[in-house]
């Protein structure tokens, strides 16, 4: 393993600049989100573990359903106006969970549906952002620009949780989910302000375009035994992210400000993360990227033992750099393995099957959790983790796809000199 002597690419690059704005702000306004939404839950009247796995688990199941139509759509128009459209429908989806919980007046039914909405936002989202870097930046500067993304987007999210403890703590939870809306409206602005080659309009249907992203993603080992792995390690650590941490946090460490510390730890982290992968060069990405999961079960045992807040927090910080480590090799080796014409298909794909189990994580882990009680479900949860990590080091591609020096493997250059060479 080398590391990069390279400076920070793209900084005057102007496409780039507004794509790492755009981010930069709409992860800004998550980080409060993320934090504001489950107190804000947790502090309405009749609130309980298992409403609180209702809300959430109804965002993330449309994520799950409409992520693939997401990638299809993707694939057929433009990457960058369908994510003006998500941002709009995720600015007007926050501005309601606002409004209901300013006002008091949160019916829970009224909370589902623009859960829903806000999961079908970042459904129509996600294949389309993934889709749309390697447009954006040069085929031999990716990993530096995902690791350039990354800083930028964890360093946002750490403000974000950084403030969002102090802001549910004084304003309430209402104004945190204002400002997230707030921030989708300019992240659409930003966003809409790119200048993309337009796609040439495919002939085939929607579905011929599905199968053939699938035939792309099946056709790779190494890809779907590893979003096999995080099919289990999201549901785990959704659980943990969503209620089983806001709950032990809540009866046992003092409430939203202690588990901002310990995510605001975490996202510290994955900013140390990022700047690491954009610079490190590994023979094997994959292999790396999947050993990197490893820590992730080290805070979830922690908690379960009911720790103090500054260990949690250390060991969520090591978690925050691995995470970022394991996204940026995965990230650039994907960009780099797929074909472009399929790129927001394959990518999902990837969305689909990690998110396969995350609402099924989440709407269990309350129950679960009064069952058997929260330190057991976070260490069942911690148990996962390592089980499907293990499993996916059996895998004989990903213990041996390579990367030479941050090229393309032998595989993905031929394939896009041939697309150069078709173009």
């Amino acid at each position: 393993m080398t590391v990069s002597s390279t400076g920070v690419p793209l900084r005057h690059d102007r496409q780039f600049v507004l794509l790492l704005g755009a981010r930069v702000v709409s992860v800004l306004g998550n980080g409060f989100a993320r934090v504001a939404l489950a107190f804000a839950v947790l502090a309405l009247p009749g609130a309980s573990a298992g409403r609180l796995s209702l809300v959430l688990a109804c965002q993330a199941l449309p994520q799950l359903v409409f992520v693939l139509a997401g990638g299809v759509m993707a694939d057929r128009v433009s990457r960058s106006g369908l994510m003006v459209l998500a941002d709009v429908l995720g600015a007007g989806a926050y501005t309601g969970l606002a409004a209901m919980v300013l006002t008091g007046h949160a019916p829970l039914v009224a909370m589902c549906l623009l859960a829903v909405a806000a999961g079908t936002a970042t459904a129509l989202f996600a294949p389309a952002m993934d889709g749309l870097v390697p447009l954006v930046v040069p085929a031999d500067r990716l990993q530096q620009a995902n690791g350039l993304l990354r800083v930028g987007t964890n360093s946002a999210l750490l403000l974000g949780l950084a403030l969002s403890g102090l802001t549910v703590a004084l304003t309430g939870a209402g104004w945190a989910l204002a400002l997230d809306a707030a921030s989708f409206v300019v992240s659409a602005a930003l966003t809409a302000r790119l200048r993309v080659a337009p796609r040439v309009r495919v002939k085939t249907s929607g579905w011929a375009d599905l199968r053939e992203g699938w035939r792309e993603f099946a056709s790779r080992q190494w890809l779907w035994v590893v979003v096999t792995q995080y099919a289990v390690v999201v549901a785990a650590l959704n659980a943990n992210v969503g209620v089983l941490g806001p709950l032990t946090a809540e009866q046992h460490l003092g409430g939203a400000r202690a588990w901002s510390v310990i995510v605001a730890a975490q996202a510290a982290g994955t900013i140390a993360g990022a700047g690491l992968a954009a610079r490190v060069r590994v023979a094997r990405p994959v292999l790396v990227a999947v050993l990197c999961t490893f820590p992730a079960a080290v805070p979830l045992v922690l908690l379960s033992a009911e720790a103090p807040v500054w260990l949690t927090a250390t060991a969520m910080f090591g978690a925050g750099v691995a995470s970022d480590v394991f996204g940026v090799l995965w990230a650039t080796t994907i960009h780099r393995e797929i074909p472009e014409r399929a790129l927001s298909r394959v990518s999902s794909y990837d969305w689909f099957g990690s998110l396969a189990f995350a609402p099924l994580g989440l709407l269990s882990a309350g129950p679960v959790a009064a069952a058997v009680g929260t330190g057991r479900a976070l260490a069942g949860c911690a148990v996962l983790v390592v089980l499907a990590t293990s499993a996916a080091l059996l895998s004989p591609q990903v213990r041996t796809l390579r990367t030479a020096d941050g090229a393309a493997s032998p595989e993905g250059a031929g394939r896009q000199a041939g697309e150069e060479a078709a173009g």
